[in-house]
């Protein structure tokens, strides 16, 4: 069994808060390390499914929550490196 994932509570942040602090988190951890992350963005349902496909990252669970939505978040082994760490 898998271990319970990280969490991480982004509730009253706005776009583009919730992806920045998500994309921070997930670059201190392990590939296959699951992230759990809470906002209340509106936005952020389609911002982190896009985040998820364009950094390499699975995106395990996506739901709609009554004060916003809920998402987890599997570290991809190769999870694109930020422009700074490619040069």
């Amino acid at each position: 069994m898998a271990p319970d994932p990280l969490h991480l509570d982004l509730k009253g942040l706005k776009c583009p808060l919730p992806v920045l602090k998500t994309r921070k988190r997930l670059s201190s951890m392990a590939a296959g390390e699951e992230l759990s992350v809470a906002t209340t963005d509106p936005l952020a349902g389609i911002d982190i499914p896009h985040f998820c496909h364009e950094d390499g990252h699975v995106l395990v669970l996506s739901e709609r929550q009554p004060d916003g939505h809920r998402f987890i978040i599997r570290r991809g082994d190769d999870a694109q490196k930020s422009d700074i760490e490619k040069t």
